[in-house]
């Protein structure tokens, strides 16, 4: 089984790409959805978040309170740690348990903080999305209607464009419209399916 860890930037195009090699029949593993199973109501891993970090990280419904998490950890780099080491142990493995029961030639796992959590060892090779800063900020402006000082913030709470492209093995350009990222997704396909075989 050929791992490859897609990853990129806020508004770079992953969830558009990870729906694209889906549609080819490859299995998608997302971490974003794993963090989110392992927050819901009488999950250990919302226990522990809400001990460390007080009632306040909650909704009256029980429910963890995004929004709030979010402002707590872009202003406290200390919060941000603590809280990624609650979640990222319990995502990797996780994924670990999601792969092992694959039998497709090769699978996508999508770690959008791939480069801030470390867990490039999970996989064989790392695909970044790539796409220019002046790009993330205008499809995350118009995307999640945010001011340009909010997505700015997160974009430079978020690993470099630079050190994303350090650790990748395959880059796609999302600077062009769906054609021209459909054409690299069904190319890199062919690829993994390719390397693979050759595993095997």
């Amino acid at each position: 089984m050929l791992v490859v860890a897609l990853t990129g930037g806020i508004g770079s195009g992953k969830t558009t790409a990870c729906r694209l090699f889906e549609t080819l029949g490859t299995p998608i593993i997302d971490a974003d959805l794993i963090a989110r199973s392992l927050v819901e109501p009488g999950e250990p891993a919302l226990d522990e978040i809400t001990q460390q970090f007080g009632s306040s990280v909650l909704t009256t419904k029980g429910t963890l309170d995004r929004k709030r998490v979010r402002q707590l950890i872009f202003s406290d780099r200390e919060k941000r740690h603590l809280l990624e080491s609650i979640l990222h142990p319990r995502i990797r493995r996780e994924m670990v348990r999601r792969i092992a029961e694959l039998t497709t030639p090769y699978c996508i796992v999508a770690i959008p903080l791939l480069v801030e959590s470390g867990q490039i060892e999970i996989a064989d090779r790392v695909l970044v999305i790539d796409t220019t800063e002046s790009e993330q900020l205008q499809r995350v402006i118009e995307r999640d209607e945010q001011t340009e000082e909010a997505v700015a913030a997160i974009i430079s709470s978020q690993a470099s464009r630079a050190a994303r492209l350090a650790l990748a093995d395959d880059i796609i350009d999302n600077s062009g419209d769906i054609g021209h990222l459909q054409a690299q997704v069904e190319s890199y396909h062919q690829k993994y399916l390719s390397i693979a075989k050759n595993r095997s």
